[in-house]
Parts: C-alpha cells; structure tokens; sequence
C-alpha cells in the first residue's frame, strides 16, 4: 500500500514540476492576469507535494518495523546514522563553500569585465583550456567553485571557460595535488587523474560553447552576463575607498554563502539517506570486474560526496580490492559531480543544462576507466 501511494505522490510531483510558475497566464488576450495567486498556489502545492512524498518515502522504507511494532532500535539506529553522516558532510564542505563565497565577493567588487576581456581568449576551446587549468590561480573544491562560476558568468566570462574550471578546478589545484601524491606518491594515480580530469573538463567546456547562455544559464544570471557582456567599460570612472569596497565584497560573499548554502543543506541530507540506505557492501560486493568496477566507484563517489581535498585517502583503501581504472574513475568523477554539487549546480544552471553537467563527465569519466582497465590494466 505504501509503495502504490509512493508512486501516485511522485507522479503527481512531476506533473506540477513540469509547470513553471514564472509564465505569464494568458486568458482572453490579456496576458499576466492572476499570474501572482497562480504562482503563489504552485509553489504551496510544490512543497506539500514533496513534503507528502518524502513522508510516504519513510512510510514505505521503514513499513514493516512501524507496522510490527518491532526493531524500534533499529530505526533509532538509522536514523542516528542519517544524523551523523549528514553532519559529517556539511561540517566538512561548509569551509569551502565559505571560502568560495569570500573569493567570489572579491571578484565581485575587485575585477571588472575589462580584465576578462583582456586577459582570458574568446575562441572556445582556448577558452576551455585556461578555464580548466584557473584551478592553480583559485584552489577552490567542489563546493567553493560554485559561487565563484555564478560571480564570474555575472562578469561575463564566456560559457566555456565557466563550464572547464567548474568541473576542474576541484582536482587540477596544488591542494588536491598535493593531497593525492601524499596518498599515493608519484605515479599512475596522480598523473592520470590530473590528466584525465583536466581532459574531460575541457571536452565538455567545449561543448557547451556550442550553447548559447540562454539555454544554460538562470535568467537572473544570464541577464547579468548579457548586460556585462554589452557593457562600455569607462577606466576613468572614480572608485570607492578599499574599507567601503572591502567591506561591499564582505556583504556580497554573506549573500553568496546564504544564497548557496540551501543547496548544500539539501544535497548533504540526500547523500546521508542515500549512505543510510544503501549501505556501502551492497555495492562492494559487485565491484568486480573491469567494466563493474568502473560503475561501482562511480556511484560511491557519487552517493559519499567526500570532498576533493581528502577523497584520495578515501581511494587509498579502495586501491587493494578494486581495478585501478575504478580508482581513478572515483578520483576523476567524483570532484566533478556529487549530490551535493549536482544540488548547487541548480543555482546557477538550468535544469537541461545540470543534466549534461552530470551525464557528460559521468559517461566520459567510465569510458577512460573501462580504457584502462582493459588497455592498462595496472
């Protein structure tokens, strides 16, 4: 019973998530009437949907121990375990996001779009390649390279450079290097993950400078990159005193953090469900085999969501029981596109574009791990 109600909430949630609430209604040629009380109804039934799907998720996932009456501890058990996973994440990714939130007010107030102008190509895959290499400049993880892109694309930095250094610069940074050459010395693994991550980086940059920032971007953001792009930079325009500019790049890195932090929240909770409910030998006990492997890893970077900077260590005990294209599957993907930045990436991209940004590395990442293993094979 639980399940089949399960099933109708989550039909239901897809058709309303479907409709945008920001379209104008149009009755009898007059367009935008009660477009605000519409609005206002589908987002109140929005979050009652999801609120009634997540309660119905529960009741289904843990029926049989409400319904008996028995393995009370049990439940208490996991759900102490959602508790302290989920804090084990957001407690490890929040400095980073702080960090990026501090960079990304400095940019705010600190560069202009003549500074991108002059310094950073147009053509699209030169582009792509400084974007995946901007990681040395800003050492920012997964977490902290989000607000930093957002700020940038309100500069106007072209589509591609912001697509490259948001899926590299959580590896290709001395930080993750050198956390990585202290987990597995110099070698196959060090190489081939910054190697391959700046690679993939670049590939899909490249594709999406075939898109135009319409079709990417949040409109709030695009409109933002259009009128930065369209701009006339004037260098004798006065500049504030650095105490008010210094304190204006403080404001903006609080709204930054608080406007991403939402995503974090969201996204640490869904990985700590996803920790307690799949446990991790499920999954370790069919990670064999060249192709298998590569999968498995792939997922566990996915549902852990450790951050770059300590995920080589994570690897490290992985290295003895899985293929080496699987680790480096794990090491490549994961800083990339994990639960809690697949979240983030909703504050800056449209959902198609968040769509790529997951399927793309993800399907590149298994190919240069199945490449190994049956090329490599070491």
């Amino acid at each position: 019973m639980p399940v089949d109600l399960l099933d109708l909430a989550a039909l239901m949630y897809n058709l309303v998530m479907v409709v945008d609430p920001t379209t104008p209604v149009q009755e009898n040629g007059v367009a935008g009437i009660s477009s605000g009380s519409a609005s206002s109804r589908q987002h109140w039934l929005r979050w009652m949907l999801t609120l009634a799907l997540g309660t119905l998720a529960l009741l289904a996932i843990f029926y049989d121990v409400l319904a008996s009456g028995q393995g009370l501890p049990y439940l208490y058990q996991r759900i102490q375990t959602f508790v302290t996973i989920f804090l084990g994440i957001f407690i490890e990714a929040v400095p980073f996001l702080l960090a990026g939130a501090v960079v990304s007010g400095s940019i705010a107030v600190f560069v202009d779009q003549s500074a991108i102008d002059r310094y950073l190509p147009k053509a699209a895959l030169p582009g792509a390649m400084v974007g995946g290499l901007m990681g040395v400049i800003f050492p920012v993880c997964e977490c902290g390279v989000v607000p930093v892109v957002r700020r940038l694309y309100e500069k106007g930095l072209p589509l591609s450079i912001g697509i490259a250094f948001l899926l590299a610069a959580p590896v290709v940074n001395p930080v993750v290097i050198l956390s990585t050459y202290s987990a597995f010395g110099w070698g196959a693994i060090l190489v081939g993950r910054i190697v391959f991550s700046f690679l993939i980086a670049v590939v899909v940059g490249f594709l999406f400078s075939r898109a135009k920032p319409a079709e990417v971007l949040l409109p709030a953001i695009c409109q933002a990159h259009a009128d930065a792009c369209c701009s006339i930079h004037d260098q004798h325009l006065p500049k504030a005193p650095l105490s008010q500019r210094f304190t204006r790049s403080l404001t903006l890195a609080g709204d930054d953090f608080l406007d991403m932090v939402r995503y974090l929240i969201a996204g640490s909770m869904l990985a700590a469900a996803m920790q307690t409910l799949v446990p991790q030998s499920a999954l370790l006990a069919v990670g064999q085999g060249p192709v298998i492997s590569v999968l498995v890893m792939q997922a566990l970077a996915f549902v852990l969501s450790v951050c770059s900077t300590v995920d080589a260590f994570l690897a490290l005990a992985f290295a003895g029981t899985f293929t080496t294209g699987s680790v480096l599957a794990f090491l490549v993907f994961g800083p990339m596109v994990d639960i809690k930045s697949s979240l983030m990436f909703l504050g800056v991209f449209q959902r198609r574009a968040v769509a790529y940004l997951i399927l793309l590395p993800l399907l590149l990442s298994m190919l240069m791990g199945i490449w190994w293993n049956l090329n490599i094979g070491w």
